[in-house]
């Protein structure tokens, strides 16, 4: 469970973040939606640590990770997996050598346990066999792979994914989110992910978080954001045709 209470953000004398309160779930993907400067970036970067708030608490299940030393940080990010926007990968390492890339910063072990944890998560991601491929050798859809991969390797409770569906076409980004949500069920984990994207919130919302204009304007899961009365939220859901389909089907 991830839990932020009264958070508050500003740059230059303006709120991004206004007294935002929510829980995420333990076992579930938790979603943060929002146009974009709604503030929802802003409020998964604090979550991760990548920000620092001005007010506010930020808990990791019994630990409040806002405001906490850097060398205690640390035992709090060894449980943590990010998955980046446009997947993050470095270019001049082999897939192999990205996924490995958190064993080696964040771990002791030996380099064929490495390998060992490397070959499940390839494995476990369906690209099995790819270790000594680079980046610009992967599709957009193999790179979230890869990336999801990295993610995972050291086996964390908490999930963050920043827009995973970023340039994938929508049948890509549909795999992804499955695969997102598969992994987010199978390991327990407490999983956030940031997007715009409404195929990703009627396909793995369990629990659904609106900000608008930096505030929390409204929480539920993906069958109730269809048949909410917030303007502000309807505008948003109804601008894609796919939520006008699904709406008038059900």
């Amino acid at each position: 469970m991830i839990e932020v209470k009264h958070l508050f953000k500003s740059y230059d004398g303006e709120f991004v973040l206004n007294d935002v309160s929510v829980k995420f779930d333990q076992g579930k993907c938790n979603l943060i939606i929002g146009r974009s400067g709604s503030g929802k970036t802003v409020l998964l970067k604090s979550i991760a640590g990548l920000i620092e708030v001005d007010d506010g608490e930020i808990w990791y299940d019994t630990q409040k990770f806002s405001h906490m030393e850097i060398g205690t940080r640390q035992k709090i990010r060894k449980n943590m997996g990010m998955l980046f926007q446009g997947a993050a990968l470095f270019d001049s390492l082999t897939v192999e050598e990205n996924v490995m890339f958190p064993l080696d910063m964040l771990t002791l072990q030996s380099r064929e346990e490495k390998l060992d944890r490397i070959n499940f998560c390839l494995k476990r991601v369906r690209v099995t066999g790819s270790n000594g491929l680079y980046p610009a050798e992967l599709s957009g859809g193999m790179k979230k792979r890869v990336a999801i991969a990295r993610a995972i390797a050291l086996n964390p409770r908490y999930l963050l994914c920043d827009e995973p569906n970023s340039g994938l076409d929508p049948e890509t980004g549909i795999v992804i989110d499955n695969l997102i949500k598969e992994l987010t069920e199978e390991f327990n984990m407490t999983t956030i992910v940031n997007s715009h994207d409404m195929n990703s919130v009627l396909e793995i919302g369990d629990n659904v978080v609106f900000i608008y204009q930096g505030c929390k304007c409204w929480e539920g899961t993906r069958k109730e954001v269809l048949h909410t009365d917030n303007e502000a939220l309807n505008n948003f859901v109804f601008a894609t045709n796919l939520a006008k389909q699904i709406k008038r089907q059900d």
